[in-house]
């Protein structure tokens, strides 16, 4: 673990301080020497597969029939 960098360091060089977070280092940020932030990467998001769920949900064939009136009359009050 590297020493800790001053908020005004950075500051000043936060560029290179994302560049060093971009490689996998954590940088800690201190205000008068005491840690008070971490700098860190972001790991990245899995890639979305479409059908993912493909065989793990089901809809019935009753989801398409037509609602009841009594039900369709209390959805227009």
């Amino acid at each position: 673990m590297t020493e800790p960098v001053s908020i005004h360091a950075a500051k000043t060089h936060l560029s290179r301080l994302i560049a060093r977070a971009e490689a996998g280092e954590e940088i800690i940020i201190a205000r008068a020497r005491k840690p008070v932030a971490k700098l860190v990467p972001i790991e990245p998001k899995p890639k979305r597969v479409p059908g993912g769920l493909k065989g793990l949900v089901s809809i019935g064939p009753e989801f398409f029939e037509h609602l009841p009136a009594e039900e369709l009359d209390a959805w227009d009050q």
